[in-house]
C-alpha cells in the first residue's frame, strides 16, 4: 500500500504538539504549565479532527507514522546540533 505524503499543516501541527509536550514534561509543576496544557489540548483537537484523517487509508497506522516522522526529524535535529 502506497502512503501519500502528509499535508504540511498536519506535519506542522504534530511538530508543535511534540514540542509542547516536551516543554510540559520538562516544566514539572512550575509556572506556565496551565498555558502549556491548554495549548496541548488545542493542538490535540486540531490533530484529531484534521480533514486528512477522513481520506481512504488514513487509519491508525498513518497516525503512528506521522508521530514517527516528526520524532525522527526531531532526533535528527538534536543529533545535528550536538555534533557541531
Amino acid at each position: 500500500m502506497e502512503r501519500r505524503p502528509f499535508p504540511p499543516d498536519l506535519v506542522q501541527t504534530q511538530r508543535a504538539w511534540t514540542a509542547t509536550y516536551a516543554a510540559l514534561a520538562g516544566a514539572g509543576s512550575g509556572r506556565g504549565t496551565a498555558a502549556l496544557r491548554r495549548r496541548l489540548l488545542r493542538l490535540s483537537v486540531r490533530l484529531w479532527w484534521h480533514p486528512y484523517w477522513a481520506t481512504p487509508g488514513a487509519g491508525p497506522a498513518a497516525r503512528v507514522a506521522l508521530r514517527e516522522l516528526v520524532r525522527t526529524e526531531r532526533g535528527a535535529r538534536v543529533r545535528s546540533v550536538r555534533s557541531r
